[in-house]
């Protein structure tokens, strides 16, 4: 591509930038202070990656100007100093900026790091990327436990209110809070809430010599009913020339699924391990066609993931509300599990207003499709109260958009994160074989390696936790010596695309 031409598209890009600022202003409203320039640089970013930039990446570094690769955290300078450059290479005058609020690369560093040090930790360390780690039920009744993990290095404390109860998170709490003391330490404690939970319900299926088995058997090929009707399942029945005669039952914990499901939606079961797509419907029951199976076996509570419906239910539960007085007492960061849209931020807002919660951190774990659809919405909402994060919740994620886009999407959770200046938290089976049997995996270490682009990673529980725990700090120190963030290549993005006609209604480009 001639210089001039490239020099004039990009200019183009930059105009459509700042003619859009007044709809930025206006879209920002009420935002908080403290993130008024980070909320325009992310959209000012949704813009710039509406467009497919992938063209201009060889021609600039041809010219020996900056390819755009870096430029999440400070959109409108990169891109001016990119035209500014190509119009002195041509000999041509350059206008001035624009009076629009400007963010260069060194404050755009400056603010990712107040924000994660305002939802983390403030105390400066030999590395930036916080450790959390999960806490088992069984540090409940040994305080050793904990301290073994902070020994080797954590420094946030995850509660999973999925599992124990009020007395054993109590007694967690207790135990961190004395470790704090005694070792003037300042451990973190954050609680991620349940949210609802789309399970198969329990099945007990009676055989011979009065057993009961909690399991039916599944092939590709068959029918099977997922219904709202009390039932503790049924297993198919199979003829001659192996043609079904009966269909299999299964219920759902949350009934109020079957509502939202249509007709060619696809349903998952057991973290994927099991495909299935509705074939028909009536008002109580869902027939499904198993397409693919990878277990043999569909058992009791297990995990249902419904990636193309829009569901209807509560991102926070009934119980969730009940364990929120608790949890603003004695967590500094709340997990928000389940979150899909801007307005299930708002709804929380609302309850941590009632428990008088204004100070404590809040990250949306983006753990399904349609959140991850609606990630700049929910930034944008979330930025109207102070202290947020993001977690990148791959296990559920990966389930819902596929494996094989689980890496590109948890690059672009990235991208507008840091477009944002929000810190993120790089979850799921992180050094998972090293906490469980004491050996890492290669992949595993790579694994690790990209999340240092994280302003935070999460370990899991395990036998070996403490060796984990160390290997990571060793890596953190490692690898931070060579990054901060990561350049990409850059091509349009259909998340910017949508979220840009929606913010602004009028299609860029």
């Amino acid at each position: 591509m001639k210089i001039e031409k490239l020099c004039d598209e990009l200019d183009e890009i930059l105009q459509s930038i700042i003619d859009n600022e007044s709809k930025i202003d206006v879209t920002l409203a009420e935002i908080h202070t403290e993130y008024k320039l980070s909320a325009k640089n992310l959209c000012r970013y949704l813009i710039l990656r509406s467009f497919d930039l992938r063209k201009y990446h060889d021609n600039l570094s041809g010219y020996g100007v900056s390819s755009l690769g870096t430029s999440e955290g400070y959109v409108y300078s990169n891109l001016y100093n990119v035209v500014k450059n190509l119009k002195l290479i041509q000999g041509l005058p350059v206008e001035e900026k624009s009076k629009i609020e400007i963010i260069g690369y060194e404050r755009s560093k400056e603010l990712v790091k107040k924000n994660a040090n305002k939802l983390f930790n403030p105390t400066r360390k030999n590395h930036f990327t916080e450790i959390m780690v999960t806490l088992p039920n069984e540090a409940a009744e040994n305080k050793s436990i904990i301290e073994g993990m902070v020994q080797s290095g954590m420094e946030i404390a995850r509660i999973n209110l999925s599992h124990g109860d009020i007395a054993i998170w109590t007694k967690m709490v207790q135990f961190i809070n004395e470790i704090n003391t005694e070792k003037q330490h300042n451990i973190k404690i954050y609680m991620d809430l349940s949210g609802p939970k789309i399970r198969t319900a329990n099945i007990e299926i009676l055989c011979k010599k009065r057993k009961t088995k909690n399991t039916i058997p599944i092939r590709v090929g068959e029918h099977i009913i997922l219904t709202k009707r009390n039932t503790l399942g049924e297993k198919s029945k199979f003829g001659k020339k192996n043609k079904q005669l009966k269909k299999a039952e299964i219920g759902v914990m949350l009934p109020e699924i079957i509502d939202d499901v249509k007709i060619n939606d696809t349903v998952l079961f057991d973290d994927g391990m099991i495909k299935s797509i509705v074939v028909s419907k009536t008002k109580d029951d869902v027939e499904l066609l198993i397409t693919h199976c990878y277990k043999s076996k569909l058992a009791s509570q297990k995990g249902i993931n419904l990636p193309d419906t829009k569901l209807n239910l509560p991102a926070l539960t009934e119980k969730d509300i009940e364990n929120l007085p608790f949890v603003c007492k004695n967590a500094s960061i709340l997990g928000y599990s389940f979150v899909r849209t801007a307005n299930d931020v708002a709804f929380l807002y609302e309850q941590l207003k009632r428990n008088n919660a204004e100070d404590i951190g809040v990250v949306f774990k983006i753990e399904n499709k349609e959140a991850f659809e609606n990630l700049p919405f929910i930034l944008l909402e979330g930025m109207k109260r102070n202290k947020i994060g993001v977690m990148i919740a791959r296990g559920d994620l990966a389930v819902e958009i596929g494996f094989e886009r689980s890496s590109e999407v948890q690059n672009e959770i990235l991208w507008l994160c840091e477009s944002a200046h929000i810190p993120v938290i790089w979850a799921t089976q992180v050094l998972d074989n090293l906490a469980k049997t004491g050996i890492p995996t290669r992949a595993e270490i790579s694994d690790v390696v990209q999340g240092v682009q994280a302003e935070c990673i999460m370990l899991n529980k395990g036998p070996y936790i403490n060796d984990a725990i160390t290997m990571l700090k060793n890596i953190l120190i490692r690898m931070e010596a060579h990054a901060f963030k990561k350049k990409n290549a850059l091509r349009a993005l259909n998340i910017a695309q949508n979220s840009v006609n929606q913010l602004f209604r009028d299609k860029i480009g």
